[in-house]
Formats: structure tokens, C-alpha cells, sequence
């Protein structure tokens, strides 16, 4: 398929649904599967707040895709400048009434076709590595690089493929499921391709390792996250 094509869906989907994605971090609507689910998932995400204090976000941050602004809050408070890049600005203007940080620089910007104009300490982004086609990994590895100062460093967190449940319970808004891709459908009807490719920790270790990275990658049951340096 056209590679083009297909992250032109992508990024119309993403706007798309911009007014109800919150609902998916929340667990609330159509992903509210109970209060034990709920607290499993707090649980979860508490892992990956300890993990990215941990790692320390300080100094210059940009974050890539960086969506309705969960992870945007945590950064703001750690970091000295804040920069943070998203296709939608639909999804953007939400990330800003969220964080209300005047310092906090936003950019409207395709990821695949931008290029930085600086250099920083700390690149994160959150469920976005799963939306890169396995072809442009290295290119996007390249990109990642090419945004940090010497010493810096990148942060990830993504969704990862739950080893308890089988089969696995169905996300409501995907349609089928195919290697590395989901048919999408909006409330609206609509319907969209979506990259989606799930990694394992040892897997990714790998192939950043073959990008000449060093990486280190753990899992929860529903999330894939992790730091990875330069070598």
C-alpha cells in the first residue's frame, strides 16, 4: 500500500476522534470494563509514572505527538522548556486547556516530514512508536537522534499486547485487525486504516540495538515503556 496514503488516514482518524480520545485514558463509555479493570489500569499507569520520575524528564523536553496532554502535565513539571508537537491541532487545543502552561510551546507538525530546528535533553512520546510502519522505524530512530544534544535521551511509552486475556478483548473502535494494521470506524461511520504495531520488549531492545541505541524496555500487562540512549 501507498505509505502516504495510509498516514493520511491515520492522521484523519486522530482528528477525528479527538473529542472522545480522552474517554480511552479514562476508562469511561464504551472502554469502562468495571471497577477492578479501573484500578488494574491506575495500577499500571502509576508503574509508568514511577518509571518516567525515575528517568527524569529535566532540562530542554520536546515531546513528539503529544496528544490530549496526560503525559504533557507530568512533563510540564519536571522540565525547564516544554516543546510539544502533534499532527492535529484539534488534539492540541485540548492539550493546551489541559496543561494551561503559558510557557509551554506548541507546534503543529507532521512527524514524518518535520525536521528540528534545535536540539533538546529529553525526547518522549506516548502511543506513537506503534503508529510508525515497521519500514520508516529506522528513519524515525534517525529523527529521534537528531533532536538531542550529546548525553541526551528518549522515553517511551506504548501499548502493549495483553498476555493474559485470550482472545484478546476488543478495542470498540476497530473494525479488523490485520498484521500491523487496524480498519478504524468513527462514530460518524467513517472508517480509517490505522498503523498499529505491537512490539515486545525484547524485540524493540533488538531493533534499537541494530539502530546502534541502548535501550532498556519493560512491559505491564497493557503497556510497553522504556528509555533508550544514543550509543
Amino acid at each position: 500500500m501507498d505509505e502516504r496514503e495510509l498516514l493520511d488516514e491515520q492522521r484523519a482518524y486522530y482528528r477525528g476522534r479527538a473529542p472522545d480520545y480522552d474517554d480511552w485514558w479514562m476508562r469511561r463509555g464504551i472502554y469502562d470494563r468495571g471497577r477492578q479493570a479501573a484500578e488494574e489500569w491506575a495500577a499500571q499507569v502509576a508503574v509508568i509514572d514511577a518509571a518516567l520520575a525515575a528517568f527524569g524528564a529535566t532540562g530542554d523536553v520536546l515531546e513528539l505527538a503529544g496528544g490530549t496532554g496526560w503525559w504533557t502535565e507530568r512533563l510540564a513539571a519536571t522540565a525547564t522548556s516544554l516543546t510539544v508537537l502533534d499532527a492535529s491541532a484539534e488534539t492540541l487545543e485540548r492539550n493546551r486547556a489541559r496543561v494551561q502552561r503559558a510557557d509551554v510551546e506548541y507546534v503543529v507538525a507532521d512527524l514524518f516530514d518535520w525536521r528540528p530546528e534545535r536540539t533538546y535533553d529529553v525526547v518522549f512520546f506516548s502511543f506513537w512508536l506503534s503508529h510508525v510502519p515497521r519500514p520508516s522505524f529506522a528513519r524515525f530512530w534517525a529523527l529521534v537522534r537528531s533532536c538531542l544534544h550529546d548525553g541526551g535521551r528518549a522515553f517511551l511509552v506504548d501499548n502493549h499486547t495483553d498476555p493474559v486475556q485470550q482472545p484478546p478483548r476488543r478495542d470498540p473502535h476497530v473494525v479488523e485487525y490485520r498484521d500491523d494494521l487496524h480498519l478504524r470506524r468513527l462514530a460518524d461511520g467513517s472508517e480509517y486504516r490505522v498503523v498499529k504495531v505491537m512490539y515486545e520488549p525484547a524485540e524493540l531492545e533488538g531493533l534499537l540495538d541494530a539502530e546502534s541505541w541502548h535501550a532498556s524496555i519493560g512491559a505491564t500487562r497493557w503497556f510497553l515503556f522504556g528509555s533508550a540512549t544514543p550509543a
